[in-house]
């Protein structure tokens, strides 16, 4: 099974991790997940499995606890908090990403937990590039264009990532373009209704300091 890991995430001795691919049809079973609705809401997973509720990100402090998302071409984005132990997972498509859900999910974990998004590391996994992502006006104008064009929503989300204080260095893009990668994930675009999901998941496999 080939499951991408984030060097950068591979970095912290505590975060275990996954961005799941055709050839890792990884199952939520003993994991925390969501009704995903393409939202900027972000809920707090503290039992560690199930639907949480209905949100696009799910955050927890609770070691053990797999927080994950299904995706297929919406980005996935993992979040660490090396000081604080609290890691995160976001469904990131257009909808959340011009809510600017990453930023909405950073100031959840300081709101919560005390987390400052200098502490934090994140990792943008495989979703729709720009190479292949063609929007109408109404969705283009949404992200600065005047008309309709090709948007890049991982570039979008990195530096949504910045503005909310995530220093650049700690953020790793993975680079893998869903849609045209057939072989190894699924596309809405590409396969529309046919198309599976991929799951992406972190969890804090150990706490190490209180």
């Amino acid at each position: 099974m080939e499951i991408l890991i984030s060097p950068t995430l591979q970095r912290i001795p505590w975060v275990e991790h996954g961005f799941g691919t055709r050839q890792a049809p990884l199952s939520q079973d003993g994991m925390a997940g969501l009704e995903q609705v393409h939202s900027a809401v972000a809920l707090v997973a503290d039992r560690p499995q199930g639907s949480v509720g209905i949100g696009d990100a799910l955050i927890t402090n609770r070691p053990g606890v797999s927080v994950s998302i299904r995706s297929a071409d919406c980005f996935p984005i993992l979040l660490a908090d090396a000081r604080g132990q609290i890691v995160a997972a976001i469904h990131a498509g257009w909808r959340g990403t011009a809510a600017r859900i990453a930023g909405e999910v950073l100031g959840k974990m300081a709101a919560q937990f005390g987390t400052s998004s200098r502490d934090v590391y994140a990792a943008i996994g495989p979703g729709i590039g720009a190479c292949c992502y063609q929007v109408g006006e109404e969705v283009a104008r949404q992200f600065g264009l005047d008309g309709a064009g090709r948007i890049d929503l991982a570039e979008a989300n990195r530096v949504q990532l910045i503005e909310a204080g995530v220093p650049e260095e700690r953020i790793e893009v993975l680079n893998a373009c869903t849609c045209c990668d057939r072989k190894r994930f699924h596309s809405y675009r590409r396969d529309q209704l046919q198309a599976g999901r991929m799951i992406s998941y972190i969890r804090i496999a150990r706490r190490i300091f209180d």
